[in-house]
């Protein structure tokens, strides 16, 4: 389990789990999400928001872990658009710890924007 800051002050945290971290992979939630400028701002957390809506109404979205997924995590009351990059940095770090032996050195750090 892993804390995000919802907030640049850091008064505000939200926690995520694995399962999340596994959703969020599983159903590609961040494949084309951010725009090729690299900001994430709540356009992109409304996008998400709709993706996982349209999920949802399919058939394919009848998954229990994606519902745990909105309630804690996309639709909790702290998440801003500070929060969905700083989840964005955590699951970049995640697949990279989970593909280890490949070698790969990357890390992505919270608390830092993407440009």
């Amino acid at each position: 389990m892993a804390k995000i800051q919802a907030n640049p002050s850091g008064t505000r945290t939200i926690e995520i789990t694995d399962e999340h971290l596994r959703t969020i992979e599983q159903y590609q939630l961040f494949r084309d999400l951010i725009d090729s400028n690299g900001f994430v701002d709540e356009q992109v957390l409304d996008k998400l928001k709709l993706n996982i809506r349209s999920l949802l109404e399919s058939e394919s979205g009848k998954d229990k872990q994606l519902l745990d997924l909105c309630l804690d995590v996309v639709y909790h009351q702290n998440m801003k658009a500070f929060g969905l990059q700083q989840l964005v940095l955590l699951f970049i770090n995640w697949k990279n710890q989970s593909n280890a032996d490949l070698g790969s050195t990357r890390r992505a750090f919270q608390g830092t924007p993407f440009n």
